[in-house]
């Protein structure tokens, strides 16, 4: 796939610096015996190789082949956990080990984990997404490790993905509330650049809409600890700024926090305003209402990146990008508007 096979050596590092190995060592373990001038050049060099030492990893008894490296954004909530879990099973089946670490959004928390995993030589890298630092592209780039990336989708991986187009899922809920002759939108995320999974389902959103009406779409982005949170105080802000006829949350746990939010000001849902989730948690089916939402396959997304990254480690090919199919759920929180008239 056009990757380097043989990344650099202590050797090489050795050779560009003028030094002994043991000088290098010596260097990058940060102990006495080189000076502060020459152990910056040693680390200057070694960068520009993206040399990564191996790591004896003793507190990790395993056979380094046969471990598996995933960084998640998050242990909370349903999404990764369901994608965890499938990934997890089929690598137990095969007989592989995993390692699992969390970054909470953060691409420089997720570069210092993989450059741990880098350390450590294990079989496979998985990341959560496709917004990485540009340092961590370059040394996944430049290793032979195989990697995958997962729950984001592009026609141009580091080396494999699965996941699913999250601007064509903006898209969707936009044509959906189209269709019913919503005019006015509204969506609830967490701060923009937080999830730029959020930012691609608002510009596939926006895009109908403007298309279609050269309508534009509020945003809200609160600062909150907790999804029902973010949903709560984000509908708050657009009903008191806008209102719109119809809010489009990141996912369900969003807009649970909005229906609560719309029956404490008494507003009606859907008669009123429509509400649409994401994802199709196991909360949208307890609801009072049953919500309006777009069902992602996730355990199988953790499968079927699984199974393509033992292919991958095996020596097998396979299509380097897969995009899940989307479903949209109609549920109860969305209607017809009145005076609307067919689809659009």
């Amino acid at each position: 796939m056009g990757r380097r096979k043989h990344p650099a050596k202590i050797e090489d590092v050795a050779r560009r610096a003028g030094v002994s190995i043991m000088s290098v060592s010596r260097a990058l373990r940060g102990v006495e015996g080189v000076s502060e001038a020459k152990r910056a050049e040693i680390l200057r060099i070694a960068r520009q190789l993206k040399y990564v030492p191996n790591s004896n990893a003793r507190s990790l008894a395993v056979a380094n082949s046969n471990l598996i490296g995933i960084s998640l954004p998050t242990f909370a909530g349903e999404v990764f956990a369901d994608i965890l879990n499938g990934m997890r099973r089929t690598f137990a089946t095969a007989g592989y080990a995993s390692v699992i670490d969390t970054t909470e959004y953060d691409p420089e928390a997720e570069l210092a984990w993989v450059r741990r995993l880098l350390s450590w030589q294990p079989a496979g890298i998985i990341l959560t997404g496709l917004d990485h630092s540009s340092e961590t592209v370059e040394l996944l780039k430049a290793s032979p490790i195989p990697v995958l990336e997962i729950w984001d989708y592009t026609s141009e991986p580091i080396d494999i993905c699965v996941g699913i187009d999250h601007y064509r899922a903006g898209q969707l809920i936009g044509e959906h509330a189209l269709s019913l002759g919503y005019r006015r939108p509204g969506f609830v995320s967490t701060p923009r650049g937080f999830d730029t999974r959020a930012d691609s389902r608002l510009a596939g959103l926006r895009d109908v809409f403007a298309r279609a009406r050269s309508a534009s779409v509020l945003s809200a982005r609160p600062q909150c600890d907790s999804s029902f949170a973010t949903g709560y105080q984000g509908t708050e802000e657009l009903l008191d700024t806008g209102p719109p006829d119809i809010i489009c949350y990141l996912n369900d746990h969003m807009a649970f926090g909005g229906l609560m939010c719309c029956q404490a000001r008494g507003l009606s849902v859907p008669s009123d305003i429509g509400l649409v989730g994401f994802n199709e948690l196991d909360l949208a089916s307890v609801l009072p209402k049953k919500l309006t939402t777009v069902r992602t396959l996730r355990r199988l997304m953790g499968i079927t990146g699984a199974s393509d990254l033992l292919a991958r480690i095996n020596g097998v090919a396979r299509v380097p990008a897969k995009s899940l199919p989307l479903e949209l759920i109609v549920g109860e929180t969305t209607r017809r508007q009145p005076g609307a008239g067919g689809e659009v």
